[in-house]
């Protein structure tokens, strides 16, 4: 399953993408976001694994990021892996105008035999997860400046 979402941040490049990649910025803006946890590799770079856990309807839901491109400003890119789910996340950040961010996001969820069926008939919540975790984002990020 595969999607893309995107918003205008009314702010530049450059303090989106440094409000983007603070990891003590996600319990802001992320749904559900309980704990961070730095595992392996060199931390930001690619390689670099950490184990993040989410409220997800009153349960703990655990999952490994691996970083795969750091190259910010422009983009950031993770796989998310949990049980029965691998979810490759591309973030592009683009110039929109004088102080304006485009942040595009594109989903490529990798969904075992247990999740396929449901991933196939929930396809709209993730990407209405999706937009607003974004939205999340904007409204601090601008709040914050």
């Amino acid at each position: 399953m595969k999607y893309t979402t995107e918003i205008i941040i009314d702010l530049p490049r450059e303090r989106v993408t440094e409000l983007f990649a603070d990891p003590a910025n996600l319990d802001k803006w992320q749904t559900g976001f309980r704990s961070r946890t730095f595992l392996s590799g060199k931390s930001g770079e690619p390689g670099a694994k950490s184990r993040l856990i989410y409220d997800s309807q009153g349960s703990a839901v655990e999952m490994i990021e691996t970083i795969v491109t750091h190259e910010l400003p422009v983009q950031f890119s993770a796989t998310y892996e949990t049980t029965d789910v691998i979810n490759e996340v591309d973030n592009y950040f683009y110039e929109e105008g004088e102080g304006k961010t485009r942040w595009v996001v594109i989903n490529i969820y990798r969904l075992g035999c247990f999740m396929f069926l449901t991933g196939f008939l929930m396809k709209g919540s993730f990407r209405k997860q999706t937009l607003k975790d974004m939205h999340n984002f904007k409204s601090f990020a601008e709040q914050v400046g």
